[in-house]
């Protein structure tokens, strides 16, 4: 198979923000650990926050993966 030499990552802007509900999360990680663009990180008291808003594609397995329901994937507003 032959390769063009384009990269099949693409460039995105900031569409999507993630929240995290502090009050339910337990900081467990599992959202972190789950994100395919590895686009999340922990805060330094735990909670997970967005590394790079430009990482985030809103696929949403954080908030799938989350067992409180403490992180939600939203538009970013403009």
């Amino acid at each position: 198979m032959a390769t063009t030499g384009k990269s099949k990552t693409k460039e995105t802007s900031p569409s999507k923000t993630v929240k995290v509900y502090k009050g339910w999360c337990k900081r467990c990680g599992i959202c972190v650990a789950f994100c395919p663009r590895q686009a999340l990180e922990t805060d330094k008291d735990g909670y997970p926050s967005l590394k790079d808003p430009r990482g985030c594609d809103g696929c949403g397995w954080c908030e799938l993966m989350c067992p409180d329901f403490a992180i939600v994937v939203e538009d970013a507003k403009s």
